[in-house]
């Protein structure tokens, strides 16, 4: 009896109790509902869609059901086994950074401020960079702090040789010296050593990337060849035969994918910035 009136008790003072309220379920933003079908380009989901009905249609009439993956799969793979990759557009990003330099420069020598400069070479900033240059005058026209203004332009410009121009935009900003425009032709000068010797290292990495290209063009010809004109693959039709053919392939495309990869050099490590300064507190 002693027990149930404890009991009763405590039951009683917990219902006393005020009981916070339930936490609202937050409504999630449309990306991150999405999946990652959302998340695809709309030009990539066509050609896979378009690759998936072609793949069907080629396996009703021919029985061959791994077509429903594989044409899909060389539709999109292919193009990007064939290209070059983007060595040559940051080739030309590292000219636009000498070439935006030198011409900040040149505007600094007239003797106004370092944020006054950078607005005025928004018309003459070369294509290449012209949207991360529109950011860094749209920040101090926003008047965000110099500082901060130059290590997003950083973040922009992702790039180590840009780390280096940016590092010296902030020095000048710092000191405010007259001295600026002549460390920042100095840099201009440096830039274009990179931008020669990235040239240099990429024409001995053409090769392999060429050879590659070649090998998987002629891979693709004798392989539909083989299909369409001999009887090579019969003994593939039935379908742990299939199995076994796919296998075989996604092995041989991830050799074609290894040697891709030898000729793409790695991406140089920068030094300045917010993502890097993030990462250095973590």
């Amino acid at each position: 009896m002693g027990g149930l009136l404890v009991l009763a008790g405590i039951t009683f003072v917990e219902g006393m109790r005020k009981v916070p309220p339930r936490p609202k379920k937050v409504k999630l933003a449309a990306a991150d509902r999405d999946g990652w079908w959302d998340k695809l380009p709309r030009r990539t989901r066509q050609i896979i869609i378009i690759g998936v009905v072609a793949g069907v249609i080629f396996a009703l009439f021919t029985g061959w059901v791994i077509a429903i993956v594989l044409i899909p799969a060389t539709i999109i793979g292919l193009p990007w086994l064939l290209s070059s990759g983007d060595a040559e557009a940051s080739i030309d990003r590292l000219e636009a950074m000498e070439e935006w330099t030198r011409s900040l420069a040149g505007v600094l020598t007239v003797g106004v401020g370092l944020e006054q400069a950078i607005v005025a070479t928004l018309r003459s900033a070369p294509k290449e960079i012209e949207p991360e240059v529109n950011l860094l005058a749209a920040r101090l026209r926003a008047r965000w702090p110099t500082d901060d203004a130059l290590r997003a332009f950083a973040d922009d410009l992702d790039d180590s040789t840009g780390d280096l121009l940016a590092a010296n935009l902030l020095l000048g900003a710092q000191r405010r010296g007259a001295g600026l425009a002549s460390v920042l032709e100095s840099v201009a000068g440096a830039v274009g050593e990179d931008v020669r010797s990235r040239r240099m290292v990429e024409a001995d990495r053409a090769k392999p990337r060429a050879t590659a290209r070649w090998v998987t063009i002629i891979t693709l010809a004798v392989l539909v060849i083989m299909f369409f004109f001999t009887t090579m693959f019969e003994p593939y039709r039935s379908g742990i035969g299939q199995v076994i053919l796919t296998v075989l392939l996604a092995a041989y495309v991830g050799a074609l994918v290894w040697m891709k990869s030898m000729a793409k050099g790695k991406k140089l490590p920068r030094f300045i910035g917010n993502e890097v300064a993030e990462e250095a507190r973590r």
